[in-house]
């Protein structure tokens, strides 16, 4: 199956999940989802995948044994290609439209330490500030969990202490509901942009492996 786009039915499904996240409105419009969110992401990433990888296209189901919002179903559906441990290229469609992203989304402490450790570092810290200067001119967002304070072992007044606050790192940018934010055109879009992240997704991977 080619991807041709998204549907305004999945747009319209995502709306209505949110006012009614119940198993039996679920249940009722399954079919929906399968059709107009389900089959067009697996389009997508098929592709995407000659040139990315293979991706995991996300289960619909919330995990609510430890939330305390248990409502059953999320309301947006993602896939992820992954390079490293969670560290990888994203696509999400949601109500407000599809984004793309890319970046560590989690990380434990020894992989955390690395990626710090090279952000600390005179050579490797400047040329990932340097890529995350030219990202956010060309239009992306940086984003990612950070800590209030410095974290234990640098000092508060380091050069890239903005970075070094990280516990997660990712680049995003929302399409929205633009011309070729739904259609056909979005393929290209995305690869255009997945492009565009490879030399962060480079630099994430690298030093896991180097410094890990």
């Amino acid at each position: 199956m080619s991807f041709t786009g998204f549907p305004v039915a999945a747009l319209d499904f995502y709306d209505d999940l949110e006012v009614d996240n119940t198993k039996s409105f679920w249940e009722a419009h399954k079919h929906v989802w399968q059709e107009s969110v389900q089959a067009p992401m697996k389009a997508l990433m098929a592709a995407l995948e000659p040139e990315f990888g293979s991706a995991k296209v996300f289960r619909p189901y919330r995990d609510v044994r430890f939330a305390k919002d248990k409502t059953p179903y999320k309301t947006h559906q993602g896939a992820f290609v992954g390079v490293a441990p969670a560290t990888g290229w994203y696509f999400e469609i949601s109500p407000r439209g599809t984004r793309v992203g890319g970046g560590f989304y989690d990380a434990d402490g020894p992989r955390l330490a690395a990626v710090r450790e090279a952000m600390a570092d005179e050579k490797t810290g400047k040329a990932l500030d340097r890529l995350l200067r030219r990202l956010e001119k060309g239009g992306f967002e940086v984003g990612g969990e950070q800590l209030k304070t410095s974290p234990r072992g640098y000092p508060a007044d380091h050069p890239r202490i903005h970075l070094l606050r990280h516990k997660q790192l990712f680049v995003g940018r929302s399409y929205g509901f633009e011309a070729d934010a739904l259609d056909a055109g979005l393929v290209d879009r995305v690869r255009e942009d997945w492009r565009a992240l490879r030399p962060l997704l480079t630099w994430l991977s690298a030093v896991q492996v180097d410094r890990y």
